[in-house]
């Protein structure tokens, strides 16, 4: 996997914010939204352990949701994990 992928619902604050933090810094997100799609929300929740939206995934790394995207990104750590993708 060489992009970001996020699960998220249409509805969900948190999606909404997690997607403003990667359009800021021009990341193109394939979005995958689970309302009323047990099927796929089931595969997130299968791939990520988790059963709440966003669910986000930079390159192979699944770097969990929202909070954890905004801890990346004042820790440091998330322009090199994209700059990766692109590198």
């Amino acid at each position: 996997m060489s992009k970001v992928v996020m699960y998220s619902s249409a509805f969900c604050p948190y999606c909404h914010r997690a997607k403003s933090i990667l359009d800021s810094k021009g990341v193109n997100v394939e979005e995958i939204f689970v309302d009323r799609k047990p099927d796929i929300r089931q595969t997130m929740m299968d791939k990520s352990g988790r059963n709440t939206v966003p669910q986000i995934w930079i390159g192979d790394t699944h770097v969990g949701g929202s909070d954890d995207l905004w801890a990346l990104d004042r820790n440091g750590d998330l322009d090199p994990m994209l700059a990766k993708l692109a590198g």
